[in-house]
């Protein structure tokens, strides 16, 4: 499947609520704030349309993201948790849409590179319906990448699973991907997170 007809929702419609007040998608890494960065990110695979779930207008992630080619998913029940996001990204994809990538928005270590990776791996001919990035030793992390036998169910989702279940249940038609180090897994909740990943990322 060519990576060009792919089209990737960054979710980023979550409360930060274990951050204490802060907002983590607004924090600052390469010198922009997160959700810039990985919507940055995003755009750089040219894998297509980018859609990018916020919580309900006006919120101040919209100005650091309103001048950047994406398209802006208000999800208005998004204190229901990760799976509001989830809907409301898969009804907005394109009616032939094959594949999709969901992507955090809170794993700073990701690259447009890992995403390349991943996306260079989607074979719609090879019976697996779910590509997945795994850290170096293997653990199942992300992004994830969804063939549309599964948008029905990602659709129906309630609650803050993540789409858990519908995961566990595709194990058999799953591929892991590696990606360097902890790239796939390594999110930042908390200010104490926060400050650990600083300390052993100085120039980040």
């Amino acid at each position: 499947m060519s990576t060009t007809n792919i089209p990737i929702i960054l979710l980023a419609a979550g409360q930060s609520s274990r951050m204490r007040g802060r907002d983590k998608l607004l924090e600052i890494v390469d010198g922009i704030a997160l959700l810039r960065r990985q919507a940055l990110m995003a755009l750089g695979t040219a894998a297509g349309p980018v859609f990018v779930t916020l919580p309900p207008a006006p919120h101040p992630r919209y100005g650091v993201i309103d001048d950047l080619d994406v398209t802006l998913v208000p999800v208005p029940d998004a204190d229901e948790g990760m799976n509001a996001s989830i809907r409301r990204g898969v009804a907005a994809l394109p009616p032939d849409t094959a594949a999709a990538m969901m992507l955090l928005a809170d794993l700073p270590d990701l690259t447009t590179d890992d995403l390349m990776t991943c996306l260079g791996r989607v074979d719609l001919t090879s019976g697996n319906l779910i590509w997945r990035g795994a850290t170096a030793d293997g653990k199942p992390g992300h992004p994830i990448i969804f063939a549309a036998e599964h948008f029905a169910g990602l659709a129906s989702l309630r609650g803050d699973s993540g789409g858990r279940d519908i995961v566990a249940a595709a194990h058999n038609h799953t591929q892991l991907i590696p990606l360097p180090d902890q790239h796939a897994r390594r999110d930042l909740d908390t200010p104490e997170a926060w400050a650990t990943w600083r300390r052993e990322n100085p120039n980040r």
